[in-house]
Parts: structure tokens; sequence; C-alpha cells
């Protein structure tokens, strides 16, 4: 996992060490952090502090000359994964809970992330931190999406509340906020249509939901392995609907890991879980220490 990025940091340190010219070891670390899906924006930024910590640092002088420009690393890559806001889900939940308020979450995504199959893991986690869940239907365009909310949320123990195909999504949200209302359920997950970013109808089919449903968090289910895709998915559901916190899925399978540190640069929003396999146990809160520790060789001296 994330081996591709781990090399370029290595290799960036190594030719600094044995390199005067901190520019073109910058202008290469630049190069390479693109071909490892980091966005030119972020690899500019992260970039650009790397060269601000080092101004006036006679390098070739340092007694702990590797172990200071990891050190730059972690800073830099640490202040890029440190959202505006940080988030305490189970937290938040307990508040709403407390007013005898159903919490409302509403995914976004394209198909092929694997947004279903992480609602899916999510109602398993509250489950496992005794707090109950139904889902919501949401998507009523795609063919199959119903039955597969229901065979995921049906293996988790968790209620549907669906309509037939082509009823209206955001009457679906409704209905599955007033059930949660009257039972006493702690939290609604909308899972939502999947088409691309650029049709337009999606955007304003999602744009009622979140209208109808008011949720407290919008989160956006992006798949690691698609690199700049995810990143640009991410800014168009940002900018025209609405982003409060990220979930990245497959991060056991990246070897490059460019994606989260674009997305979190890009929106500026938390990683709140990050997929690591295909069981519903397979979703870990995002711990950006483990995730630097897992890029840097932090233990070089």
């Amino acid at each position: 996992m994330l081996e591709k990025l781990k090399d370029v940091f290595s290799s960036f340190v190594k030719k600094t060490l044995s390199d005067d010219k901190i520019d073109k070891a910058l202008h290469e670390l630049n190069l390479l952090l693109i071909s490892n899906d980091v966005a030119a924006e972020t690899a500019d930024v992260l970039c650009n502090s790397i060269k601000d910590c080092l101004r006036g640092e006679q390098i070739g002088r340092l007694s702990s000359k590797q172990k200071y420009l990891f050190e730059i690393l972690k800073e830099t890559i640490t202040d890029i994964l440190t959202p505006d806001q940080e988030i305490s889900l189970l937290d938040e939940i307990k508040k709403k809970k407390a007013n005898n308020l159903p919490y409302i979450m509403v995914f976004l995504g394209v198909n092929g992330t694997g947004k279903t199959t992480t609602i899916a893991k999510i109602a398993y986690y509250l489950k496992k931190n005794n707090i109950s869940s139904v889902a919501a239907a949401s998507d009523t365009f795609r063919a199959a999406a119903i039955e597969q909310l229901t065979y995921h949320m049906e293996r988790v123990g968790i209620r549907v509340i669906k309509h037939s195909y082509n009823s209206d999504p955001a009457s679906v949200a409704y209905d599955a906020i007033q059930h949660a209302t009257a039972k006493g359920i702690d939290v609604v997950l909308v899972d939502t249509a999947g088409r691309q970013v650029s049709n337009k109808n999606l955007i304003i089919e999602l744009q009622k939901i979140v209208r109808i449903a008011e949720p407290d968090l919008i989160v956006f289910v992006g798949d690691s392995l698609a690199g700049n895709d995810a990143l640009i998915q991410a800014k168009e559901f940002k900018n025209n609907v609405g982003i409060d916190a990220n979930i990245l899925t497959k991060l056991d399978a990246d070897a490059k890991g460019g994606a989260a540190l674009s997305i979190s640069f890009e929106t500026k929003k938390p990683i709140l879980f990050v997929g690591t396999g295909q069981n519903y146990d397979d979703l870990k809160p995002f711990d950006k220490n483990y995730f630097i520790s897992n890029i840097l060789e932090l233990n070089e001296s």
C-alpha cells in the first residue's frame, strides 16, 4: 500500500542529500508527485512549502540532514491532510440523538466507486457502536440499484426504505427520515444515484435531495485507484452540491496514494474513513499519522 508515493519522497531526500541544487530536486519531485495521482496544484503547494522551509538552510552542513528533510516532509504533508474542521462522527450523532432527532447522512459518488458497499460498512460500523440506522434507496435510476442496497443492508441487519424505480429520490429520503423519527432510529443513510458528475439532471436531483433531507453530513465516496478522476468528481460535487467529508475506498490496493493528498487539499474536508477490503468491517477511521508513516521513512537518520 502506498509504495510508490513512499519511493517518491525517499528519492527526493536522497537526491537532495547528494545534490545541493534544491530547485532541481523539487522540480523532479513535482513531476513524480503528479505521475502518482497528486493533483498539479497540490504538488505545487507541497513543493513550495518544502522550498520555504529549506530557504536559508545549508543542507550540506546539517548534522542530521536526512532526518531533517523527512521532518519537513512530515510537517508539510500533515498540513495538507489537516481539514478546516475535524468531525467526530459518533459524537455528532449522539448530539442529535440527545434531541430525539435522527442524524442524516447523504452519500455522493459515481457508479463503481463502492458507494453502496461503503454505506453498508458505515451501517455495520454504527451498529458495532450501538447506533441504529435505516437506509434510503434514493438511487431510483440505475437498474438493480435498489436490490443492491437491499442485499447489503439485509446482510448487516438494516432496514431499507424504498419506492419503485423512477420515483422521486427526494421523496424516498423524506420517507426514510420520517420513519427514523417515528421509530427513534439514530441515523438515516441516504444512497444516491451515481451517474457522471457532468450529468446536469443528476446534479439537480442531488440538490433536491439535499434541500428536502437537510442532511447533517454530505459524504463524498471516492475510489483511491481512480486518481485524478476521483479529484475531479470531488470538486464537482463540492461546487454543485456540497461536501462535508470524504471516504476513500480501495486504499488497501492503492500503490500510489496521491488521491488522498489531493482530495484532502482540494476539498479542505476531512477523510473520515478508508476502505481496506471487501468485508463489512473493512472500513477504518482515517489516521493521517498512520498514512504519513506509510509514505515516509521517519525512522531514518
